[in-house]
């Protein structure tokens, strides 16, 4: 009899693993799990089994050891920013809400004090971060004049430097899917600041998302949900769509952090954390926010559209991989730049070798209307980069706000048409010519690995769920 059992329990136990791990413990009645992530992510050519693997055991330790980096862990964020759409006065519930900003000792001393790194393209970083480099054109000019020559003068009117300064802005306000910040604000140290729960929500938290997913989502007819049911997306334009597609991956990412790094134990009274709290992956609260028995069977579509972002972002990597390989990634430590290099070359490898990128040529090409929808499209996401400033939670603030500014760059590389075919060379009459600033570079890149680990943590809960 007890062999009997024995060989029973074993074959339970076999055929639940083979079939996959449900939300909950009644198999028979919750019949949607993480293993119906099969087949094609849709908009896109390749499989979650492509995906899951490629990520897992390719991207993610690469990106593990990279965002360690000085060049990356630092990021320059304004938190102080006033909402510009309407009065919050909403306090995180728990002391892990706040950030500290880098003492100016802590900075590394090549981060201090940025300029335009394109100025002086072909110099070497030493050279190009040397105080005679930080001379403006006129100057150098005439410092370096030979007062036996004929000379030439070349000096530009005020008002014709401030009409120049007027065409650079419109060109490259044309270019940015996120709103520039007025002060570029402080250095944060991504590592000291991680992204986990913090006990923001409410009223507050909930105002934030329906702002996005109402007022800033492109929507069906007729739709009057928060989020558009995966039976209304079908009638939808691609572009649209993917607009869609790529909030609700953003939301589903920031989700997945927050129960992956889910507060388990605290100080009681007052809501106040004590130094001693603990994080660690919450199954329950994932379960609360995916599963289809809670989200009116949305839950795996929404984890779907994670999966959407993370191709759209992988190739805006591939694309713009020309340029960040000549990125000098400079931070004044010349061993550690070099090794960040190194890192930096290995991690786009392996990007340009992944066979099933997103493909952005279907998107905008219509003509006209074509360029007035991509036209709205980067509108309405710079509204969203601005209702980031309207986030109550500092902590929340400052990924939300790194993670839109990831996208924004991601997007701009994509549907600029300035990386379609980069060169190096700067010459005054190829205007189509741009650069990404650093603080871009750090939000592409931080925001990826943020999708990254996203994926791998939900493989972590199927390991748990089974």
């Amino acid at each position: 009899m007890r062999l009997k059992c024995n060989v029973l329990l074993v074959f339970l136990l076999s055929a639940s693993v083979a079939q996959c791990n449900y939300f909950g413990s009644n198999a028979a009645k919750n019949d949607k799990c993480f293993c119906k992530l099969k087949g094609s992510i849709g908009d896109c050519s390749c499989t979650f089994d492509t995906v899951d693997y490629f990520n897992n055991m390719k991207i993610y330790p690469r990106l593990q050891s990279l965002l360690v980096r000085d060049y990356f862990r630092f990021y320059k964020v304004n938190l102080k920013q006033e909402c510009p759409f309407w009065a919050d006065d909403s306090k995180c519930a728990i002391l892990y809400c706040h950030v500290q900003p880098c003492l100016d000792e802590d900075i590394p001393v090549g981060l201090k004090g940025e300029i335009p790194h394109h100025i002086h393209m072909n110099e070497s970083p030493a050279d190009k971060y040397s105080a005679d480099s930080q001379l403006s054109n006129c100057q150098q000019t005439a410092r370096d004049h030979n007062a036996e020559l004929g000379y030439l003068n070349t000096t530009i009117s005020s008002e014709n430097y401030k009409e120049f300064e007027r065409w650079k802005q419109h060109d490259d306000a044309q270019d940015n899917f996120c709103m520039k910040e007025e002060n570029q604000g402080e250095y944060v140290d991504l590592l000291l600041n991680p992204e986990r729960y913090t006990g923001y929500k409410g009223p507050s938290a909930h105002r934030i998302w329906r702002s996005i997913y109402m007022e800033n989502c492109f929507r069906p007819e007729n739709s009057p949900h928060i989020f558009i049911q995966t039976s209304k997306m079908k009638g939808m334009c691609l572009e649209k769509r993917a607009f869609y597609r790529v909030i609700s991956g953003l939301h589903s990412s920031i989700n997945i952090h927050l129960c992956s790094k889910f507060l388990l134990s605290a100080q009681e009274g007052m809501n106040v954390v004590s130094p001693g709290g603990q994080w660690g992956p919450n199954l329950e609260e994932l379960q609360r926010r995916f599963s289809p028995e809670t989200t009116g069977n949305e839950g795996p579509s929404w984890l779907k559209n994670l999966y959407f972002l993370y191709l759209l972002e992988l190739r805006a990597l591939a694309k713009a991989a020309p340029y960040l390989h000549r990125e000098e990634y400079y931070t004044g430590t010349e061993v550690e730049d070099e090794d960040t290099r190194l890192a930096v070359k290995d991690f786009l490898t392996v990007v340009e070798a992944f066979p099933g990128h997103f493909n952005e040529s279907f998107m905008f090409s219509g003509g006209v209307q074509a360029q007035l929808l991509k036209e709205e499209f980067r509108q309405h996401f710079i509204n969203i980069s601005r209702i980031m400033d309207c986030v109550g939670c500092e902590k929340c603030k400052l990924w939300g706000k790194l993670q839109v500014h990831g996208i924004g760059t991601a997007l701009k590389i994509l549907f600029s048409g300035k990386f379609d075919k980069w060169e190096h060379t700067v010459t005054a009459t190829n205007r189509k010519q741009f650069y990404l600033e650093r603080s871009e570079i750090v939000a592409l890149v931080n925001g990826f690995g943020r999708l990254s680990e996203s994926i791998y943590e939900l493989d972590r809960f199927r390991q748990m769920m089974r």
